[in-house]
């Protein structure tokens, strides 16, 4: 699979970069799947608190270059679980948060780094047309997050290191 680093904005200091302060990187495989009729897939990451609370989207990727009458916008609703949770209520494009779709492969996005310590759950889902939905789920602990999940059809492998 190839793998794609999504871009980060490098901190500048004493003349050298250094990462960001992120505690983790989420990666997220999207698989390549052999059917006749292949749209790549809506796919939103995000947090919520292991105890329940406000969701916090990392990421969302969408067809953003689609216009007029029936916006990439539109099809959003389909990732239900996260739309439910408070998609509806995010204003898009999200700077630093909405992306074009993705073709198959594996791609890597930082944790936000301001993320108070404790217990969350990073949740993946992916909706493709003529195609099905997935929702992968994985509990972390911050600031030393680590965790995987599989997905059975839409999405591969979601891993927090």
């Amino acid at each position: 699979m190839n793998s794609k680093l999504l871009p980060s904005i490098p901190l500048l200091v004493a003349g050298t970069f250094a990462a960001p302060a992120a505690a983790a990187t989420v990666s997220v495989t999207i698989p390549k799947i052999n059917v006749a009729e292949y749209h790549r897939p809506y796919v939103v990451g995000w947090l919520e608190p292991a105890a329940g609370g406000q969701a916090r989207t990392v990421f969302v990727w969408y067809d953003v270059k689609k216009g007029g009458g029936e916006p990439g916008t539109k099809w959003l609703s389909d990732l239900r679980t996260w739309w439910r949770k408070g998609g509806r209520s995010l204003k898009l494009p999200a700077d630093g948060v909405s992306g074009a779709t993705r073709a198959p492969g594996t791609y890597q996005i930082p944790l936000p780094a301001n993320l108070p310590a404790g217990q969350y759950v990073l949740k993946v889902e992916a909706a493709r047309e003529t195609g099905g939905r997935e929702l992968v789920s994985v509990p972390i602990t911050v600031p030393k997050a680590s965790g995987s999940a599989t997905g059975k059809t839409e999405l591969g492998a979601v891993t927090v290191r």
